[in-house]
């Protein structure tokens, strides 16, 4: 990745690898590594779920020497080359943080038979962006659902800035609902807190989620997403067990501590665990 002062994972490489491979053995409890921004490795019974991963420095190199620089803040967990063993992989919307060529289409080449989930509405941007047919996405939208690898997904719409919906009015940014054995786990994608979405939550019975806490501000350029004192409260008043924040220390410019946030779960008692880069959290 070649800039320095970065900040290092708590594994990485080699040493995250390990860390997966030894969750295997434990086939009672969910496994979850964050891989930074708001890509996340789940692991159910040796199956594994990848979220919006970004591995790559892609987005470096597209804005070096430009008026909105993407400063790494922290340094690559792993290869997507090394990631052979993955069942789904999901983007949320066409954003490279969350749909990135150099990380997917090595994946796709690394796992055959693997899973690609995707918005219905960006499959064809999704296709060209990565070479492959049309029909091989799976597409989701709004309440529409499918079971892959022994993982149902359900499309919740996200709102990155707005609800954004194409000519047939299928909804353009997402969120995942993942259900397995007797877990739910909500991946938001980037969203902000709309009218309804604590309601479309809360029939779920949700076990984890996976909140942005990177806010919005004007002179970013970029469309915002939940703050901290937004995610901890979403998660609260949609009865939601646990809460991890996502989707900051990655570029520099737009980037927020987990200050806010902690200390906004703290006041409400809203359950919540703090994760570094290529950390893991299990069940209990």
């Amino acid at each position: 990745m070649g800039q320095r002062n970065l900040i290092k994972p708590v594994l990485a490489d080699e040493a995250f690898l390990e860390d997966v491979a030894r969750a295997r053995e434990d086939r009672t409890q969910v496994h979850l590594w964050w891989l930074g921004q708001s890509g996340f490795l789940i692991q159910w019974q040796g199956r594994h779920l990848l979220l919006d991963p970004y591995l790559s420095d892609s987005l470096t190199k597209k804005y070096a020497g430009t008026d909105k620089p993407h400063v790494r803040m922290t340094e690559r967990v792993v290869d997507p080359e090394r990631l052979d063993f993955i069942d789904v992989v999901t983007s949320s919307h066409n954003h490279t943080d969350h749909l990135d060529a150099e990380t997917l289409i090595p994946l796709l080449h690394r796992n055959p038979g693997v899973k690609l989930i995707v918005p219905e509405a960006n499959r064809r941007f999704v296709a060209e962006r990565l070479g492959i047919d049309e029909a091989f996405p799976i597409g989701l939208d709004d309440g529409v659902s499918a079971s892959v690898a022994g993982f149902s997904l359900t499309g919740i719409p996200a709102a990155h800035e707005e609800l954004d919906t194409d000519e047939q009015g299928k909804h353009r940014f997402l969120g995942y609902v993942v259900s397995f054995g007797r877990w739910t786990l909500y991946h938001s994608g980037d969203t902000v807190w709309y009218d309804g979405l604590v309601e479309r939550l809360r029939k779920f019975s949700i076990d984890v989620a996976l909140l942005p806490i990177n806010g919005r501000a004007p002179e970013r350029r970029v469309p915002g997403n939940l703050d901290g004192r937004e995610a901890a409260r979403l998660a609260f008043e949609a009865g939601i067990r646990l809460v991890i924040p996502c989707h900051y220390e990655m570029f520099a410019f737009n980037t927020a501590t987990t200050d806010l946030f902690e200390s906004e779960a703290r006041k409400i008692g809203q359950p919540y665990k703090v994760l570094r880069a290529g950390e893991r959290w299990s069940s209990s």
